[in-house]
């Protein structure tokens, strides 16, 4: 399929497929999907995999001895409670975001903790879902004064099978109509 054939993601569209759990569908641009296989390729030789180019650039986090980056990796954190201290998250712009409609802006928090998720479903856990689903309120909805946050702010996480970085748990974040400043804000 060329770029041309192809439709970005509309709001309703994402918000249809993260409640029917449909993220298989999520595509990026042919063009971008291209071009971020081979950007994976060339940082391999210097870094080793894309979970440590995340690390060492982009989130500046030194992962534990004991971790392994084929799995999972582990990271010292503040508190065990997910979400409830800065250090242990980091908010940042989707390098490689799905294709979305220009309104759209795809941030990912990525978390030094775990997010617990159902061992036989793969699904997060009821208490995980919480936790994210308050923190997704208060960093982002709260923020932008969002009276109906799904009009504004959608949130899912990858299953296993989808993850591009697997080695470190993360929440995908959806802004809709969100001033540059405040993604600023969130960012860094």
């Amino acid at each position: 399929m060329e770029d041309n054939d192809f439709s970005p993601h509309t709001w309703e569209e994402l918000r249809t497929l993260i409640a029917d759990n449909n993220l298989a569908a999520l595509r990026r641009k042919p063009s971008e999907a291209v071009t971020y296989r081979s950007w994976i390729e060339k940082i391999k030789p210097a870094y080793g995999s894309a979970t440590n180019y995340l690390c060492q650039e982009r989130l500046h986090w030194n992962p534990l001895p004991i971790s392994n980056a084929d799995t999972r990796l582990s990271f010292s954190y503040e508190s065990n409670i997910l979400f409830s201290t800065p250090g242990d998250y980091k908010i940042l712009r989707n390098d490689w975001p799905y294709a979305v409609t220009p309104d759209i802006t795809h941030l990912v928090v990525w978390v030094k903790n775990r997010i617990r998720t159902d061992r036989e479903t793969g699904d997060l856990t009821p208490e995980s879902r919480l936790a994210v689903d308050n923190f997704v309120q208060t960093t982002f909805v709260d923020r932008i004064g969002a009276s109906n946050a799904s009009d504004y702010v959608l949130w899912f996480k990858n299953w296993s099978g989808l993850q591009s970085v697997p080695g470190i748990d993360h929440v995908h974040v959806l802004v809709r109509n969100v001033p540059d400043s405040v993604l600023t804000d969130w960012t860094g």
